[in-house]
Parts: structure tokens; sequence; C-alpha cells
């Protein structure tokens, strides 16, 4: 899935420092990603080489590893910010665009979809989603951490917009819940979400004027032509640190002096650096048949077991999993059935036209536009940070769920669902950008397949709930909010801040 892939590319991306820069990682592919979240080939800020700004304190990981990232946190920071970086971002927002594109699709068209084909439960076009978005954080996830980051990076988006518009040309409701199931298998930073929410109000926009169809097609369309853009027009280098983790430390330094190549700048980083941390007669092979064993024990628990090695790393893995477990009930619940929620309130009301419907959905959308932008400044400020930000724009976004229920007009529910939008775009961007940073590089995609299977797993509840509660009542809003609510403070207990310091 996008969100996966695009996640764990941004947090390598961010890798060499987050310290002077609000372009946070994964969202990450965004976030999904997309985390968002991606790659230390394409560091956007600095690292000093004192301790304390590394995000896990030392001794956490393992010792060999730890010094040689520390080496090339350095050497991405000598390198700076240049067009490598800046072409790199304009690809991942690709990623991050599409990780929301294609569930407001699903939210879009499930009224006309249930209007033509009649269905008896027509939330199961959102499980099939769900399902879809389960194998594809387990499959991508954990696919990082073995075959690497950029084939993950460029085939999700190609893969979603193949199935995206064949989905289009589909003759019933099984079919069309079928391909929404594959279309979320392939698809899958903090400023980078930004793509998030136009990409809410552009599939807005667009499905207006033009029926389900005609949508699908062009969504699957713009998928095709980012994933065309992605893959010919930008050449992108594997994770130094990916390389690294797996014996290939040539490879690793030449992918640093190519990106700085590309920057206009010197790097004076060389294999020597990396080999005199080693131990003495320590050996990192990498002739074939190591590699294939190597990738045959990725497979194994080892890489989940390393995230749980310590107690503050299992305090805080844990808690990131409960957190994005938690909202991946919450938002679904609420937000991928905003669109027929807001049409029969509205027709309570008495004014539930398509127009309005349409109407309001933009309005919404494009109030998450400046939600994105906020979440970007804030994670920056002293004594706030992520934390802070992800914890308070969590528990609003619950609250505005709970006010949303005491709404006595159809204008007075549009505003507190896009106050809703406006703090969950906040709560989205610092999440998927954090969450990558929690993890060390080797097992960055697997602490992310590990937060995305909670997500999805939850997600998959989301419509099965649905199907057997009334949309009607406030019932699925309280529920959502709670789980906003409880979500908040549970980051509130995580024991790291990332603010202003390197990943390794």
């Amino acid at each position: 899935m996008a969100d996966t892939a695009t996640a764990i590319t941004a947090g390598d991306v961010n890798d060499g420092n987050s310290k002077n820069n609000t372009i946070d990682d994964k969202k990450s592919d965004g976030g999904v990603g997309g985390t968002r979240n991606e790659g230390d080939n394409a560091s956007l800020s600095s690292t000093s080489e004192g301790s304390d700004d590394a995000i896990l304190p030392r001794g956490q990981i393992d010792p060999v590893y730890e010094e040689k990232a520390r080496i090339l946190n350095r050497a991405i920071q000598e390198i700076g910010i240049g067009p490598y970086q800046y072409a790199l971002f304009l690809v991942v927002g690709f990623g991050w665009a599409s990780d929301n594109l294609w569930p407001i699709a699903t939210s879009l068209i499930l009224p006309p979809i249930a209007l033509e084909f009649l269905p008896s439960r027509p939330a199961y076009l959102t499980l099939a989603q769900n399902i879809g978005l389960l194998a594809g954080a387990i499959f991508w996830g954990f696919g990082c951490d073995i075959f690497g980051r950029k084939w993950a990076f460029n085939l999700t988006l190609g893969i979603t917009a193949v199935f995206g518009m064949v989905a289009a040309a589909l003759p019933n409701f099984a079919s069309i819940g079928v391909f929404a199931s594959l279309w979320s298998f392939g698809w899958l930073l903090t400023v980078l979400s930004v793509d998030w929410a136009v990409a809410q109000v552009v599939a807005t926009l667009i499905a207006w004027p033009l029926g389900w169809r005609w949508f699908v097609i062009t969504l699957g369309g713009l998928t095709l032509g980012m994933f065309l853009l992605r893959f010919a027009a930008f050449k992108m280098y594997e994770s130094p640190k990916f390389l690294m983790g797996q014996g290939r430390d040539e490879e690793a330094v030449r992918v640093v002096h190519e990106v700085a190549r590309r920057n206009g700048r010197e790097c004076g980083l060389t294999v020597e650096d990396l080999k005199r941390v080693e131990p003495e007669g320590y050996v990192a092979r990498t002739d074939v048949k190591v590699a294939v064993r190597r990738r045959l024990e990725n497979v194994k628990l080892e890489r989940v077991r390393v995230l749980f090695s310590t107690r503050k790393l299992a305090w805080s893995t844990g808690l990131i999993m409960a957190v994005w477990a938690f909202i991946g009930l919450g938002y679904p619940l609420y937000n991928a059935f905003l669109p027929y929620i807001q049409a029969t309130r509205g027709a309570d009301f008495g004014d539930g036209s398509t127009y309005l419907t349409y109407r309001n959905s933009l309005i919404i959308a494009a109030v998450g536009v400046p939600g994105a932008l906020l979440g970007g400044y804030l994670v920056e400020l002293p004594h706030f940070g992520r934390k802070g930000t992800l914890s308070l724009s969590t528990i609003l976004t619950g609250v505005f769920l709970y006010c949303s229920t005491t709404a006595l007009d159809s204008q007075s529910l549009l505003g507190w669902n896009c106050a809703f939008n406006f703090t969950s775009n906040v709560m989205y961007a610092v999440l998927y950008s954090f969450t990558p940073e929690l993890f060390p590089t080797p097992q960055r995609g697997t602490g992310n397949a590990l937060t995305a299977t909670c997500n999805r797993i939850f997600g998959i509840m989301a419509p099965i709930v649905a199907m057997f509660a009334d949309l009607r009542t406030a019932a699925p809003v309280y529920t959502s909010g709670a789980l906003f609510i409880a979500a908040g403070v549970l980051v509130l207990l995580l024991p790291f801040e990332s603010r202003g310091k390197a990943a390794l």
C-alpha cells in the first residue's frame, strides 16, 4: 500500500536529521505515509555529533550498526538539502496524495454504487477496501525490510492505478468489492501531508460532476501518471542505512556520494570510515548465498524482537501500535461514511440533496489543507514538538466529533465536521511523520508494518460496526470520539520525542 511504502521511505529520507526542518517523514508512501516518513538517502535537515541528538539513546540497538548510522548521519548533514531532496519531496508527495485519494474515492462512490446495485449491505465495499489495506500493510511493510524501499516505493502507485481503472468497468457490486480490495493492496511528512489534504479536495471536485465510473477511471489515470513520473522521470536511490544494515557498506557509501553529486556538493565519506567502528574479526559477507540466506532470515521474528528488546523500546512500540489501532477504528467509522451521514442527516433537516452533499464534502476537504500546514509548524515548537501536537490534535478530533452530535441543522453539522477534518489533518500529518522516527532504520519497515497492521485490523472492524449500528444515530460518533480521545492520551505516555534529534 502506498502509505506504508511512502512512510518508510520518508522516514529514511529524514534520517540524517530532523533538527531544523519541518519536512518530517513514511505517509508516510506514505504515509501511507505517508508514517508521514521517508529515507536517510535524502535527509532534509542536519544533525550534530552528540549522542543526545539521536532519537533512540545509546544501547537500544546493535552497537556496530548504531555507530555506523551516526557516521552516515554526519555525512548526510554535510551534504545538506539540494535538488535531489526537492525532487524526492515532490515524488514522495504522489504517494501521500494517493494515500487519501483512494479511501476518499471509496467513501464518495459508496452512495451511487449502493443506489445502482442495491446491495443488502453497502458497507461490504468499505470492508473489502480495509481487507486489502491490511494485506498491503503486512506485505509492503515487512517486505520493505527484506527487498528494500525502492521497488515498493515505485510499484505501489502502479498497482493501485491499474486495479482502480479496471474496477470502473465492472458490472456488479461483488466484483467492485474485490477490486477495491486489490487497489487497496497496492496503495499503500509533516508538511508533505498537505498533499493528503489537497488530494481530498481534488477527489471531491472530480466526483461532483462525474458519475462514479468516470470518477474512478479519472483517479486511476491520475495515479498512473504519478507512477510514470515517479518511475521514469526520477531516479531514486536505495536507503544507505538499509544497505548498511544488509552489510553492503560500499553500496551505502556510493549512494551518499551520488546524492552529493546530484546536489553539487563534495562528500568525504569513505568505506573505511564505516569499517573503523567494526570490532576486530568482524566480517560482513555479501555474496549471493549469504544474501539469499539473510533475506530468508529476515522473514523470521528477529526484526520484531528488536523493537521489544529493551523496556523503553517495547513500551514505545506497544503504545504507538495501540494509538494506530484506536485511530484505525475511529477514523473510518466516521469519515468513511461521512458523505452518507451528511446526506441522511441533511435529509432529516430537509436539505439532503446531492448538490449540498458534495458541496459540503468539498468545504470539509478544503478546511483540511491548512491543518496539514499547521502541523508542520507545531511539531517544531520547543516543549511541544511531535508528542504535544499529536496528542492535542487527536484529543480535539474526538471532542469535535462529540460536538457534532449537538447539531440541530445542516449548517452547524457542517461546521463541526470542518473542525473535525482540520484537527484530524493535523493529527495525521504528525502521526505519519512521527511513527517511523521511533524505529531504527533496519527495523523501520517492520515497525511500520506492525502499526499499519494494527490500524487495518481495527479498520476492518469499522464497516462491520456500521453494518449493525444505525448511522442515523449518534452511537458510531460517540464510539469514534472516545477512541480518538483515548489515543491522544496514550501519545503523552510515549517515552521518546524526536524533535531536534536524528533517527538511527
